[in-house]
Formats: structure tokens, sequence, C-alpha cells
């Protein structure tokens, strides 16, 4: 997707702008807003839009705006949930991590093609994975890039996130580029986009934020084909629970939690 059709798929006018908090990043902020082609905003502004995209020196975030907004949205590998998931969330025993393939001494190499926040990315890298992430919306990439290098300072996690290479792209696209060219990866990982449900997604803050965003994956059965055409070993895809296959293609193996399931697509043993 690039950025002009991006900022088409938003909406145009009155949807997202570009707002720097501090003094320092005002110079980040209309470098940012020009590249992505948004408005470029103050404060006496800002809340004729829905989604600020907020530069400081701390960092990239995106602020929902109206009433009983929820919090700003960012990419935080350091502290709260990711850091407590990577600490107590079970090593090799967590689902995705069997899903992957990941036993004894095998680390497999992992294509995650709907990187989003980056998450599942940052456990697999955390359990050993060299990981490749592949991100097609300017501003959620923006977001992560900015995560990505926050998190690189860090001692604690700097090892990690060296294991974390992310590029901005039509993950279609890139794979089928990719395939052409006779590159392959063991793992191919997708999370795409559910069409969401009122009742569900959208009570979750980085929804509120993110799907206005990215939208749905429309495209998944697609890139469904193009996961299989450059794995080596496998596909693994993530889905709630109780959705339908991807392109209506049963998997082999299976691994189902409460709310989500990991749907495997074996091409031939790690």
């Amino acid at each position: 997707m690039s950025v002009s059709d991006f900022t088409n798929d938003l909406g145009g006018d009155g949807m997202i702008a570009v707002i720097a908090l501090d003094q320092q990043a005002s110079e980040q902020a209309a470098l940012l807003a020009d590249h992505l082609k948004l408005p470029l905003v103050d404060s006496s502004s800002a809340t004729a839009f829905n989604l600020l995209l907020q530069i400081s020196e701390s960092g990239v975030q995106l602020q929902p705006t109206g009433k009983k907004a929820p919090g700003a949205t960012y990419v935080d590998f350091v502290s709260g949930a990711v850091a407590h998931r990577r600490q107590f969330g079970g090593g090799k025993g967590q689902m995705i991590a069997k899903a992957v393939g990941i036993k004894g001494g095998v680390r497999p190499q992992v294509l995650d093609a709907t990187a989003g926040l980056g998450k599942d990315a940052f456990v697999l890298a955390t359990l050993g994975c060299d990981v490749t992430l592949l991100e097609r919306s300017p501003i959620i990439h923006l977001l992560l890039n900015d995560g990505l290098a926050r998190a690189a300072q860090v001692p604690e996690v700097e090892e990690i996130i060296q294991r974390m290479t992310l590029y901005q792209a039509n993950s279609i696209e890139w794979m089928q580029q990719q395939a052409l060219q006779g590159e392959h990866y063991q793992v191919v990982y997708l999370d795409p986009m559910f069409p969401h449900s009122d009742k569900s997604a959208l009570v979750k803050k980085e929804m509120r934020s993110f799907r206005p965003v990215v939208g749905d994956d429309l495209d998944a059965d697609q890139l469904l084909e193009a996961a299989l055409a450059i794995a080596e070993n496998r596909v693994v895809v993530k889905r709630p629970r109780k959705a339908p296959f991807l392109a209506d293609r049963k998997p082999s193996l299976q691994f189902e939690g409460k709310s989500s399931r990991y749907d495997i697509y074996p091409l031939k043993k790690l």
C-alpha cells in the first residue's frame, strides 16, 4: 500500500493529523507530516481530527480524540504487558512457540507478514528466533519502528531487538517477489485483522486506534497463498477461536486456546 493509497483509505480530511507535543519535536513532526501527506496541526485545531499522530522527544504515539477516548497507542518492548510476557509468559511452552516449531535447540527463521505492533514477533525473538517483520501501513510501521529504536537502546532487550528486522511493504507483493527470486523462510506467520464486532474488538484501546488506520485484511486469503509459496517448513495462521479458515483451507494441525487458535499448514518437518 503506498502512502497515497493509505491516506485515501483513511477517508480524507478529518481523519488523522500529525502534532508535535513539545517544541523539540516540531521539526520531526513537520517532516513526518510531509512524508505521510497528512495535515500538521497544533492544539487549537487538533480536535477536528479523529486520530492524532503525536510526536515528542519520548517517541511516537497514536491518540484518538473525542469524549471517552482511550489513551494513546504506542509500541513498548521494555515495560508493561510485553515485559511481563517476556519474563513470565511460559517460554517454549507457549502456544505460539509450539505453533512455529520451537523445540529443543530448534529456533526457526520466521517471517511475520502481518507485524502490527510487533508483540508476537517480539515473543518469538525473545525465544531465540530471527524474525523479519512486514507491515504495510505507514502509520503502524512508524509506531513499530519507533518502538524498536527505543528498545535497542536498552541493554535488557537489546539482543532481542537485534533479531528483529522490519520492512514497510505490502506482504502479498513482497512475498510474491521473494518467491520469484527463490528466497524462502522456514516459517511464515500470519495474524490478519479479522472483521470486527462492536461488542468485542473495539472495546480494546489499541483497536480503537489501530483498526481505523489499517482496516480489515480483506485480502487475507491471498496472503495465505503467497505465504505457502515462500515457506519452507510451515505457515502458521493465528485466528479468533471460532473464525473460519483462511481461503476455506483446512489446516493439518491446530493449537487452540480460550479466545484464539493457531492453524498450521506444514510443508515439511523442522
